[in-house]
């Protein structure tokens, strides 16, 4: 175990190479269905080839960090200084007919919740309806199946529009909680016992200490119990990607 936990330390530590420099472009958008690095930066060169996730409705929401791992990974260096925690792609013809960024939310049918949720409890179908409300957050939840399963991250309010800042995925792990942590990489697979810093759902990026070495590293939650680093890592939180139908 203290073997194996040494060489997950050093493949984690391992330098990475010198990357290009890109910008995230201003409008990204996908024109067949699979997202690549081309269509979300600016300057990625012969690296924008490199497919990144799948789209299958109108729009794909992708996590920043997953995104910027996958840069680099490509050679690419995405510096992310506005602290994104969630990049949305739309697919061209969504672009095409997607109204300027001024134009007015208001009088739409959004999804609104049916009654008051606490902080932590789970959605269910039947907190959930389509109503007109006078004007939508710009984040305002338009898929019934991307909220319901998520935990209310505050008190939410019935009759209220139904935003993507207002849910999380279940806590799955707590903070203190000891995980297995599993590095998994072209065959080899190391596993070490850590305690969770911070508390996650699945997909969620927590900060864990290996109970050994005490160095704290970043994992992602896989299970109750469970957290993954490395490719693996960098997968399930491109899998975990909110889509969004637009109405």
């Amino acid at each position: 175990m203290k073997a194996a936990a040494l060489l997950l330390v050093v493949l984690m530590a391992t330098p990475a190479l010198a990357a290009t420099p890109v910008t995230l472009k201003s409008e990204m958008v996908d024109t067949d269905g699979t997202v690549t690095l081309g269509e979300i930066f600016e300057g990625a060169g012969a690296a924008g080839r490199t497919p990144v996730a799948s789209r299958s409705g109108t729009t794909v929401m992708l996590s920043a960090n997953a995104v910027q791992a996958a840069g680099r990974r490509a050679g690419l260096d995405w510096a992310n200084a506005e602290g994104l925690r969630q990049i949305v792609v739309r697919g061209a013809a969504t672009a095409a007919a997607r109204p300027t960024a001024s134009a007015a939310r208001a009088n739409v049918d959004v999804l609104t919740w049916t009654r008051n949720l606490a902080a932590g409890e789970i959605v269910q179908p039947q907190d959930l309806v389509w109503a007109k409300v006078a004007l939508a957050p710009a984040d305002a939840a338009t898929d019934p199946d991307a909220v319901v399963g998520m935990a209310a991250r505050r008190t939410l309010r019935a009759g209220t529009a139904v935003a993507g800042r207002d849910v999380s995925a279940p806590q799955v792990v707590k903070a203190n909680d000891v995980v297995t942590l599993v590095f998994d990489d072209a065959g080899i697979t190391l596993t070490l016992q850590a305690r969770a810093v911070s508390g996650g759902g699945v997909g969620d990026t927590i900060s864990v200490q290996n109970v050994s070495s005490k160095k704290t590293i970043q994992a992602v939650v896989a299970g109750p119990g469970q957290a993954v680093v490395g490719p693996a890592a960098d997968q399930m939180k491109l899998s975990r990607s909110t889509r969004y139908a637009l109405r």
